[in-house]
């Protein structure tokens, strides 16, 4: 059975519009004028148990909206999800005891005291059993590396030290689901990695089902092998990871260095020159011409080496928003 299984979720949000000037918010309290907005729209998706996937889109997609809805803060305006088996929104004791939500940008440690203090009234909250929360402790701990900082006040501690706790107390009671909104956003690219690190040992132990926002491609690509895509509140994509490239990423960078240690003149007529460096250039060419424009270039110019790559995936993703920016535009 799925993790989770969501059909038509959608989420409608009435928002004010204000007028400008004085007489604009004079008009405002005796006639008020309201716009509809689609944060989310018909979204359909499941995902089977152990699986770790990625829910990407531009800011105001409809991300962190289709996570509050399959946690239970917030209902949906219409459609079905079963998380867990249960409702989410239904809130039942039962369910919130199996999954955990963590957010980038908000806070669920005491600020003042330090995070055992916290992870204490979280065993608690969890009536975890005192053997296994030390036992679980103490697995975290070390797979983090913040032995030391438990007893450490969370305002002393850096943002990225913070995250680890969050991460920290989001998996204490050993929860099936994890959902992440972008959980490392503002940190540096060792706590970056670290954190990549210990989701992955996490999830090989405990087969931790996982949903992950992020702007970081690098969480995407360490994490993560399948892929879903909204823009506007409409999912776009809902595949492997590899399948994005080849869907979205129509030319292929290919990267010359040449004999003579000079980029010759000329190859802007085989594709956009995008680098051009020294002994070396980058040529980005259409994925069906690649060969055509390879036995050229071989043919014309000594090359002392050659490949052929896709391009990054922060490309093809700005690719897929920019897209679905265009289609939600002209609708």
């Amino acid at each position: 059975m799925p993790i989770i299984e969501a059909e038509g979720l959608s989420k409608t949000y009435r928002v004010f519009q204000k007028k400008e000037g004085l007489l604009g918010a004079m008009r405002g309290l005796y006639r008020r004028e309201y716009k509809e907005v689609k944060a989310v729209d018909q979204v359909s998706f499941s995902i089977e148990p152990g699986e770790m996937v990625a829910f990407l889109g531009p800011n105001g997609a409809g991300k962190t909206t289709t996570l509050k809805m399959l946690s239970g803060l917030i209902y949906p305006t219409s459609g079905t999800a079963q998380v867990l088996g249960f409702t989410p929104w239904q809130r039942q004791d039962a369910f919130r005891r199996q999954f955990a939500l963590v957010m980038g940008q908000k806070n669920q440690l005491w600020w003042d005291l330090p995070a055992s203090d916290s992870f204490q009234l979280h065993r608690e909250i969890y009536s975890i059993p005192a053997a296994e929360f030390k036992k679980t402790l103490d697995e975290l701990t070390e797979l983090l590396g913040v032995e030391k900082l438990t007893r450490q006040a969370v305002r002393e501690l850096s943002l990225g030290e913070r995250m680890k706790m969050e991460l920290i107390a989001a998996l204490l009671h050993q929860p099936q689901l994890l959902l992440l909104d972008e959980p490392t956003i503002g940190l540096d690219v060792v706590a970056q990695v670290a954190i990549q690190k210990c989701l992955r040992d996490y999830h090989s132990r405990r087969g931790m089902t996982m949903l992950l926002t992020s702007h970081y491609m690098r969480d995407v690509e360490a994490l993560c092998s399948r892929v879903l895509v909204i823009t506007h509140g409409t999912l776009v994509y809902d595949g492997p990871l590899s399948g994005i490239t080849e869907k979205f990423g129509s030319a292929k960078l290919v990267r010359l260095d040449f004999v003579e240690g000079v980029v010759p003149d000329g190859l802007e007529r085989f594709g956009e020159l995008t680098r051009s460096d020294g002994a070396s250039a980058d040529l980005k060419v259409e994925r069906s011409k690649v060969a055509e424009v390879l036995g050229a270039i071989l043919d014309r110019y000594a090359v002392a080496d050659v490949s052929v790559q896709d391009p990054p995936l922060e490309q093809v993703i700005a690719r897929v928003f920019e897209e679905g920016r265009k289609t939600h535009d002209a609708a």
